[in-house]
């Protein structure tokens, strides 16, 4: 098969850069209609009960994660100046597209008796604002003795205050979200910052989404530039030839154009893991390209025939090229057995353009080398790289005489990182990503200190009645809950219909405010009265109890205090005290909210990505059940990659480095890039087995000096192509690729020390011939047609007998 594919891509060479050439047309057409995704709801997935629970509370009462909080505190608002302007930006905010409401001091409304009529009115309190200080400060004195606001719209009496802007859930999904929140900041900042001299703090999930999209957007504009910069400069530092820097980046950028093609045709969006697929798909492409190349120049400065040497690259090496790409995709492709959205799209898009690296290469490197002139001696004198000689001659040294010595330290480091994975935690944050010192990061904290969070977490209530919300026993029974939860730290203060009920009552008793509080048997009857004659406030009390009075809703804010204090939290305070309150009666109560879903959602991608690294494991261990059918030799290889996989998770728990979705990623796919040095290495030991007699010494210095330079090579594009991503802004990315880079380092050298070491204490080098083993042995031979002017090529490929030796030839006439 390989030979003929060999002589198809030369004879046809032509063919193949059209079709190669169409089809990356093709593609960018469909790449130019990618768009982002700012949906952030797919972690868990549709059928896990948080999730059907979060979607019944959504149908039920509207989304919980539509709102941007506007934070301030300076006692200078207010100041009749100052506190006008605050109303201008208010209404202003308010006129935007996309905006649907805005709740603030300026547009705040106190509810207001109705003797004649036996009803509860709206009425604003800042219709006009006094230019008078003292009349302006009689106004706040009133706003703040009604307690429905305290928690809500201010932390106390004249200290910080907040604007809640509720958003359109649609525009959210879009790509106007964006501008909207520029308008938003821009307008905050130039006329109402800068003339008055507050300090505006922004907050809210739509906010940190829109922000964390924004960054990916540019983010992935930027690795893409730098991993081609890194690339370039290290092929060119190595080869010293522009052919092998034009030519591999050209197969990168073809395929990142496919990649992003794909995820339109999939109907997928650019996720904060998708978004890193272009940047992978360079540095993971690129190897195959080193290995091409460096065997061409290899097999050419053997026999100075080019398309003999073109030839031998897809003889020798096509297969073993191809199980590597297979191996690395397997990598990614286990995702996509997962129930998580985000990350099956992820594995299925990145998982079949890593296939598609190898078809690109294999077809492109050998067809557009056969147009360029041969390579002259300097292009060939990094095969004589003294350095890298040094290196090769030194590790081949230590395999042949310090393999004891290696398999003591191959221990060790093992039993130190095992220590180390016993002290490895998981947790994460909703900002998780977030740096620290960036101003998202800071307002955050803003309203953490005044407001005890703004990541919102609700509880639904079924009293098991029609109109059971009515019933003082249920109010009661809230009421108990709502204190309970105002007393936790981490809490904001509770909102619910109750507190509408207890300012209704406040409102019936001419806004004193000490009769905030629930009404008795007898006063809740003439509210309930008074309530049914007004409708102004129907829209609040949708939003949080349904049309039969059966089903109410708490909501809360809470700070962004980790996956394990939330479980905490809700496992043994609120449930516990849920229980104790509302007992085994009718009633049902369930927390869920955006906030609960992201923290379930994590745990469930975490778990998901260690069945996936079990999976890529055993597909990939099956894979080299079928190179090499030798369960030894499974063993053997699989020894070397796990060493690393051990030492990256000891580094984590030792630098107390947390298992979250970012840094779990990092094992499947490392794992599935890692063995392809292991097969490229195999296959070569299996060649030169055959070649020298089965003398294993033999064979593994030949493996070591021309497998380990491409080995070594290919290792410092990976780990320089993931470096790069150190420089996010994301502390998840950052991780990402600082403990990819790591272990594909350690990888590198685990194949090239222990795995040899392996080899020579445990393979005796005798072989039976397999029919069925998939890497064979070539031991081809070339002659040239002695008549120039006809200008054939004979090219001669003999198969192996029994005892070595040739005893058949197959001619292939190739025209050039």
């Amino acid at each position: 098969m390989w030979i003929k594919l060999a002589h198809t891509v030369i004879k046809y060479r032509l063919v193949f850069i059209i079709l190669l050439g169409s089809m990356t047309i093709f593609m960018g057409f469909h790449a130019a209609d990618i768009e982002l995704s700012y949906d952030f709801a797919k972690v868990v997935p549709a059928s896990d009960p948080n999730r059907i629970l979060f979607e019944k509370f959504r149908a039920q009462f509207g989304a919980d994660d539509n709102t941007l909080v506007i934070g301030l505190n300076d006692p200078k608002i207010y100041t009749p100046d100052a506190f006008q302007k605050y109303k201008y930006f208010s209404d202003f905010i308010s006129k935007i597209e996309g905006v649907e409401g805005v709740i603030s001091l300026p547009s705040s409304y106190k509810i207001v008796k109705n003797k004649e009529n036996k009803s509860f009115e709206l009425q604003a309190f800042f219709d006009d604002i006094p230019n008078d200080s003292t009349a302006l400060r009689k106004i706040f004195d009133e706003f703040f003795d009604q307690k429905f606001f305290e928690g809500q719209l201010y932390d106390q009496p004249y200290g910080a205050s907040i604007m809640v802007v509720q958003l359109n859930n649609e525009f959210l999904r879009s790509k106007k979200r964006s501008k909207l929140f520029d308008q938003i900041v821009t307008l905050g900042g130039d006329p109402f910052e800068a003339s008055t001299g507050i300090k505006l703090h922004y907050a809210g999930l739509p906010y940190l989404r829109t922000a964390m999209a924004n960054q990916v957007e540019e983010e992935l504009n930027l690795f893409l530039i730098l991993s081609l910069i890194i690339t370039a400069s290290i092929l060119l530092f190595f080869f010293r030839s522009w052919d092998a820097v034009v030519f591999p980046l050209m197969v990168i950028g073809v395929i990142v154009i496919w990649s992003m093609g794909t995820l339109v045709l999939f109907g997928f969006k650019i996720t904060l893991l998708t978004g890193l697929i272009p940047p992978i798909i360079t540095v993971i492409g690129i190897p195959n390209c080193i290995y091409l190349i460096n065997k061409y120049h290899q097999e050419f400065n053997r026999h100075q025939n080019k398309i003999k040497a073109i030839s031998c690259i897809i003889r020798k090496i096509g297969f073993v090229t191809l199980m590597t790409n297979v191996t690395t995709a397997i990598g990614f492709l286990v995702f996509a057995f997962t129930d998580i959205v985000i990350l099956k799209e992820f594995g299925i898009v990145a998982g079949i353009n890593i296939l598609a690296t190898f078809v690109v290469s294999i077809l492109f490197i050998p067809a557009i080398f056969t147009y360029l002139p041969p390579p002259s001696g300097r292009k060939l004198k990094h095969l004589k790289f003294k350095l890298l000689d040094w290196i090769l001659t030194k590790l081949d040294f230590i395999v042949h005489h310090k393999r004891y010595t290696v398999f003591m330290i191959a221990t060790c480091i093992s039993i130190v990182s095992i220590i180390g994975i016993l002290q490895l935690y998981s947790i994460s944050y909703m900002a998780d990503d977030i740096p620290k010192e960036s101003r998202i990061k800071k307002d955050i904290a803003f309203f953490e200190q005044y407001f005890k969070g703004v990541m919102p977490l609700e509880i639904m209530v079924d009293t098991g009645k029609k109109l059971g919300i009515r019933k003082q026993s249920e109010l009661k029974k809230g009421q108990a809950l709502i204190s309970y939860l105002d007393s936790l730290e981490g809490l904001s203060t509770p909102l619910s219909v109750i507190s509408f009920i207890k300012a209704a009552k406040q409102a019936y008793y001419n806004g004193n405010p000490k009769y905030y509080e629930l009404p008795d048997r007898n006063e809740i009857n003439y509210i309930y009265r008074y309530l049914k004659n007004q409708s102004g406030y129907s829209s609040f009390l949708n939003n949080y109890m349904d049309s039969l009075g059966r089903n109410y809703r708490i909501s809360v804010k809470v700070a962004d205090i980790g996956s394990k204090k939330m479980d905490t939290l809700l496992n043994q305070k609120i449930i516990p005290r849920v229980n104790e309150i509302f007992g085994e009666q009718n009633n049902k109560v369930q927390v869920t909210g955006s906030t609960l879903l992201f923290v379930k959602g994590n745990q469930f991608l975490i778990e998901n990505l260690r069945v996936t690294l079990a999976l890529a494991f055993c597909i990939i261990a099956l894979l080299m059940g079928l190179l090499f059918r030798n369960i030894r030799m499974i063993l053997i290889s699989l020894v070397p990659n796990i060493i690393p996989l051990l030492m990256t998770a000891g580094i984590m728990g030792y630098f107390n480095i947390p298992l979250k979705p970012s840094t779990a990623l990092i094992f499947s796919i490392v794992f599935g890039i890692s063995v392809d040095d292991s097969i490229h290495f195999l296959a070569k030991y299996r060649q030169e087995l055959f070649a020298n007699n089965f003398f294993v010494p033999i064979a593994l210095s030949k493996s070591i000096r021309e497998t380990g330079t491409s080995m070594i090579y290919t290792s410092i594009i990976l780990f320089a192509g993931f470096v790069i991503f150190s420089f996010s802004k994301f502390g998840g990315t950052v991780a990402l690729g600082v403990l990819t880079s790591t272990t594909l380092l350690f990888a590198m050298l685990t194949n090239l020390v222990v795995l040899p070491s392996l080899l020579l204490h445990f393979d005796d080098g005798k072989r039976k011939k397999d029919p069925f083993a998939l890497i064979e042995h070539y031991d081809e031979f070339y002659q040239e047609d002695e008549d120039e002017e006809i200008d054939l090529e004979l090219l001669r490929v003999p198969a192996p007998s029994e005892n070595g030796k040739t005893d058949k030839v197959d001619d292939v006439i190739i025209k050039k």
